[in-house]
């Protein structure tokens, strides 16, 4: 497996191909992701086109089992966020 992409990899890949002000392009990627979760907060849903929707739901509370103890607990109802794939993109990385 290979290194993973972090946001400063991200700000330093944009440097190299726009070459403006890194704190400028921080700010803005800093933006896009604020964007990003706040659409995903609000809509439950964000769609990138060509790239994949990030979806946002409801898990309701359930039983569960403490591994140590074997105690029988209730996990309290969360909210969980999925990403899927668009399919040009599992097109794209299926071909390589």
């Amino acid at each position: 497996m290979g290194k993973t992409l972090t946001k400063a990899d991200i700000v330093d890949a944009i440097h190299d191909k726009i070459k403006r002000n890194r704190l400028e392009i921080k700010g803005i990627v800093e933006s896009m992701l604020s964007i990003m979760k706040q659409a995903i907060k609000r809509d439950h849903a964000l769609l990138i086109s060509g790239f994949g929707k990030f979806e946002a739901y409801d898990k309701h509370a359930r039983k569960g089992r403490n591994p140590q103890t074997s105690e029988n607990i209730t996990l309290p109802p969360r909210k969980v966020v999925v990403f899927r794939l668009s399919r040009r993109f599992r097109d794209e990385l299926n071909c390589e």
